[in-house]
């Protein structure tokens, strides 16, 4: 399955073929290892943690291509402008207006349905500075849009990302997401961002709001 960061049909841009070429070089050469597969499905969001590192949008570019797929992002409206706009779509990028009406989540969940084949990248703790907290923009997204989420993990220290099972958002969030806490800590049992999240998670079940 090849999943394009556009839907125009056109060839991608010079600039953004040299872009990924040389992210590939960067991964290959930091040797990272791949975990997990992706579903076979061709929409889904990977929800991605722990957000740590200016140098994760690379290493998932890396991982995605390693099994045929081109990861799409968000990214704000106002980047989508000549002369980015071209290299923006060819990277994956997917404008999202914060003045329109539609809220950020029905604008992709829109993108999804217009679609035949989007794989959306999310780092689920929003920026680097977080501690650990996971935002619902994920969850949301994908249970709009109708199509699974994929937990992947990310360990800078070892080198490794990997995939874990797709889960389709049951509407109710707080179970949800201790599914994904539980997955997350198998694999990463001592990842202190994790810990964060799994408390977030018997919070939430708890009925306490965040």
């Amino acid at each position: 399955m090849q999943i394009t960061g556009h839907s125009s049909g056109r060839p991608p841009s010079l600039s953004s073929r040299l872009v990924r070429a040389l992210i590939m070089k960067i991964y290959h050469w930091k040797g990272w290892k791949l975990e997990g597969v992706l579903p076979e499905t061709k929409k889904f969001v990977i929800a991605g943690a722990p957000h740590t590192s200016n140098w994760d949008f690379v290493f998932f570019t890396g991982a995605t291509a390693e099994t045929g797929i081109r990861p799409n992002f968000m990214g704000k409206h106002t980047l989508f402008k000549w002369p980015l706009k071209r290299f923006m779509e060819d990277m994956g990028g997917i404008a999202v207006d914060r003045r329109s009406r539609a809220n950020y989540v029905d604008q992709i969940a829109a993108e999804f349905a217009r679609r035949d084949e989007l794989a959306l990248v999310i780092a689920t703790e929003g920026t680097r500075s977080s501690d650990g907290t996971w935002k619902s923009g994920f969850y949301h997204i994908a249970q709009a849009a109708g199509v699974p989420f994929v937990p992947t993990w990310v360990c800078n220290a070892t080198k490794r990302l990997g995939f874990g099972p797709a889960m389709w958002p049951s509407g109710n969030y707080a179970e949800d997401l201790a599914r994904i806490a539980a997955f997350m800590r198998s694999k990463l049992p001592d990842e202190p961002r994790f810990k964060v999240m799994e408390a977030q998670a018997m919070r939430l079940l708890k009925g306490e709001s965040e």
